[in-house]
């Protein structure tokens, strides 16, 4: 006689939907039986917060139907975005539950008939649905204020001479192919060359739907190890560069800049060269005096554009300064910037004497270290964002 599953409509992907769990390498899901429907795990209004998401799906429908809703027209935009928004997670935790619905259907009219195909049929669909699940819990890390904007990154050589300033340039190439398979647009605002090879530091704007909410899981130290191509002894060397990310705040944002703390001036390019490369004194610099915070940009092509995109950067990083504040402690990533150098890195890439990439955060590696500097970086961004912790952190990669 077959022997099928129990009646628990979610075996293997859910196992037991009252209460029990299901581990994978950076979760544990948990399914929960709603006692409203027995089909339906999760509550309406448990972590998703679907309730409070419908009623405000609501409220923006019955304003966009006023007569002055139009008036204020950044104010509508931004209704309908977040309506837009708050629409496409409603409708993906629906499409989970109803894909649970027809899984469970068909299990228990596998039992019924004692068909084992079924059987299979409905446990690969909830194989298949957990990836989808994965992508809800994702959604649910990147719901903060600011997760969905534009953001800007710096990166900046530290520890090695020039292997630093040679890895802050692998990792403009590692960000911006990540950025690219994403879909997103990357423009260097600004560029500090190094004598003999790469950058001092670069500074970028990065535009794409949640940018900001996926980069900023790169804040902190990265450690490269390797044969150094420029120790003519061929040496196993080890350097370190810096990546910073915050949100392009947009207008709805009010940033208050008093003229007095503001110093601007124009200074001639320092790029290398080329079309791209202004050539004239538009080059500008901003200098917040409260905070010490310095913006250069010079890739636009005048004064008052550089200096609007430059007001822009400052804008953001003041606003991560405050949001940092308000959280009435510095983030961990910050706290790890504060020495570029040994024992303060997130992540360690050695391609000598092995190869291996390693998240000390999250304990996540890889092997596949060309992959890794070619922007495969979903793994550890992912894990990162999960919330993951390294039982083992601080141990790292040699």
């Amino acid at each position: 006689m077959t022997s099928f599953p129990s009646l628990n409509p979610f075996p293997s992907a859910a196992r037991e939907c009252a209460g029990s769990t299901r581990t994978t390498p950076w979760r544990t899901i948990r399914w929960r039986r709603s006692t409203a429907s027995g089909s339906a795990c999760w509550r309406s209004g448990g972590i998703f917060d679907l309730d409070r998401k419908r009623s405000r799906i609501a409220l923006i429908e019955r304003e966009s139907t006023l007569p002055n809703f139009w008036d204020d027209n950044t104010k509508a935009q931004s209704l309908l975005k977040e309506k837009s928004t708050l629409e496409a997670s409603v409708g993906a935790y629906d499409k989970v539950m109803r894909g649970l619905d027809d899984a469970q259907t068909l299990l228990e009219l596998a039992a019924e008939a004692n068909d084992e195909a079924t059987a299979k049929e409905a446990e690969g669909s909830l194989e298949s649905l957990e990836g989808e699940v994965a992508k809800l819990e994702l959604a649910r890390m990147l719901s903060g204020e600011q997760d969905r904007s534009n953001c800007f990154m710096d990166i900046n050589a530290g520890a090695g001479g020039t292997d630093s300033m040679d890895w802050a340039a692998m990792l403009l190439r590692m960000y911006t192919r990540y950025c690219e398979e994403k879909g997103w647009k990357v423009e260097i605002n600004d560029e500090v060359p190094g004598e003999e090879a790469g950058f001092k530091n670069v500074s970028l704007r990065i535009e794409g739907d949640f940018a900001y909410g996926y980069l900023k899981a790169e804040v902190g130290v990265h450690r490269l190890v390797r044969i150094s191509p420029f120790d003519a002894n061929a040496r196993r060397q080890t350097a370190f560069a810096s990546v910073d990310v915050y949100p392009e705040v947009d207008d709805a944002i009010q940033i208050d800049l008093p003229e007095k703390d503001i110093e601007l001036k124009f200074i001639r390019g320092s790029g290398a060269g080329g079309q791209k490369v202004n050539k004239t004194s538009s080059t500008a610099q901003l200098r917040h005096l409260p905070t010490g915070i310095i913006v250069t940009t010079q890739t636009e092509r005048s004064q008052s554009a550089n200096k609007e995109m430059a007001f822009k950067i400052l804008r953001g990083r003041l606003y991560e300064l405050e949001m940092k504040k308000r959280e009435a402690a510095r983030d961990a990533a910050e706290a790890q910037k504060k020495d570029i150098s040994f024992g303060s890195q997130i992540r360690s890439y050695v391609l000598a004497p092995y190869r291996m990439v390693k998240d000390l955060r999250t304990g996540v590696e890889t092997g596949n270290v060309d992959s890794v500097l070619d922007g495969k970086l979903d793994d550890f961004v992912t894990a990162q964002l999960l919330g993951v912790k390294n039982p083992n952190r601080g141990a790292g990669a040699d």
